[in-house]
């Protein structure tokens, strides 16, 4: 038995989702450990397409208990939305359990992350979805956000918005010139979100905490991705919160201890969404035939992807900051029927070589790969049954991957399909 955490090792949308529920068929509890609905993870399972952006991927297994941490921030309508087409859908949610420490999204954050993206110049604007997601985790780290205790809470609701909703207001009206929200409005609203969600909320420190002393597989579910960290990521254009693996413990009330491997996500090549530096980017026709074949358009917005090889540099830096005891490598098919595939190994900047993730902005910009060029592969590589399946050169491009890393390459995906997964290593050890 082990607790295991999943996280992203580029810029989000590595395919985590599928990892995530490929493994909760062994876990007893899933837990969403940071983010909000401005992640999405898609599940592919006999044809039909889940998209989740706030339960956790473990949901599809009706023995396992999902876990929303409260490291993440709520939209309680999008929440209830997202129960609700799942329900319509046969799957029962009945095993969701939301923390009572839950950050709670409200409508002021939705309409300032507009405003405040809106003021920015093209240059300065972060890319963000709008979702209010950021202004949300400044509120909780300003102390004056309202938690789902609250929220299930009237008077409680009624006491926090009295406190904190004329200082939004007065930003709203003074600043952005935008009529002030109106407080019962608000409530009238909230209330009825905390009856609906009442049931669902719990202490559930207690519950993960259990779960691990009593022996239980626990599955720590990330959203985003390594280059998206607040204090790791390519700063500014990050998310607000914590996706590396340490943001597991603090976004779910554990310690670091109880923690036994963490299984980074990448896919065979790179993809970024939004502004910034992206040394590997392609912009010619290997590009968009990447972007097509992966279908490389963001499960929340639906924006498409910048897309470029893979950047072993990155990974190599993930590898560091997360500590990850291996790799899921995902999207192989994607690169079949290429002639050749391209890894960067290292950086070029103004005559130096740099085998590091910089942490300036200005550096990066200027970085250009530094390319080891391999061999492609045939098409086919869907209906492998394993991973001595595939062509040679394809496990040539698994293997360099590994060793350019220093972390070996335990999963191997081929396909959207749950089916479509080469395992080489058991995360669980099983």
């Amino acid at each position: 038995m082990a607790s295991l955490v999943v996280v992203g090792t580029q810029w989000g949308d590595e395919g985590k989702g599928k990892i995530v529920d490929m493994l909760a068929s062994q876990a007893h509890l899933v837990v969403r450990y940071q983010g909000g609905n401005n992640a999405g993870h898609t599940v592919v399972v006999g044809g039909e397409v889940f998209k989740l952006h706030l339960v956790p991927a473990g949901i599809l297994y009706p023995q396992v208990t999902c876990v929303i941490g409260n490291g993440v921030v709520v939209d309680p309508q999008v929440l209830l939305d997202e129960i609700a087409q799942l329900e319509a859908k046969g799957v029962s949610v009945k095993s969701l359990r939301i923390s009572e420490k839950t950050q709670v999204i409200m409508p002021y954050h939705r309409l300032l992350d507009r405003l405040e993206e809106e003021s920015r110049s093209d240059k300065e604007r972060i890319g963000t979805t709008g979702r209010g997601i950021g202004p949300c985790y400044v509120d909780k780290v300003a102390r004056t956000g309202i938690r789902m205790i609250d929220l299930v809470d009237p008077q409680a609701l009624k006491e926090r918005l009295e406190a904190f909703l004329p200082a939004k207001n007065k930003l709203l009206t003074q600043v952005y010139g935008q009529p002030p929200l109106e407080l019962e409005a608000i409530l009238a609203e909230y209330r009825v979100y905390g009856e609906r969600l009442r049931a669902f909320v719990a202490d559930t420190s207690v519950l993960v905490a259990a779960a691990i002393r009593e022996g239980r597989n626990v599955l720590f579910e990330g959203a985003n991705g390594t280059l998206l960290d607040i204090d790791h990521g390519t700063y500014p254009f990050v998310t607000s919160s914590s996706p590396t693996a340490g943001g597991a413990a603090t976004g779910s009330g554990i310690g670091p201890t109880v923690i036994d491997k963490v299984v980074g996500v990448a896919k065979a090549y790179t993809t970024r969404v939004g502004q910034g530096p992206f040394p590997t980017e392609l912009f010619d026709e290997v590009g968009d035939r990447i972007r097509e074949r992966g279908k490389e358009y963001g499960t929340t917005t639906g924006r498409p992807r910048r897309c470029g090889w893979l950047d072993a540099v990155i990974l190599r830096y993930a590898v560091r900051v997360n500590g990850l005891s291996s790799l899921a490598l995902m999207h192989l098919d994607t690169l079949e029927g290429l002639p050749t595939v391209k890894i960067c190994t290292a950086y070029r900047y103004r005559g130096q070589i740099l085998q590091e993730f910089p942490a300036s902005l200005k550096v990066f910009q200027e970085c250009e790969p530094v390319y080891a060029e391999l061999p492609g592969w045939p098409e086919g590589t869907t209906q492998v049954a394993g991973f001595e399946g595939l062509p040679a050169q394809a496990r040539a491009y698994v293997r360099r991957i590994g060793e350019l890393i220093g972390a070996g390459v335990g999963i191997v995906s081929v396909g959207r399909e749950r089916s479509q997964t080469l395992v080489l290593e058991e995360p669980f050890g099983k």
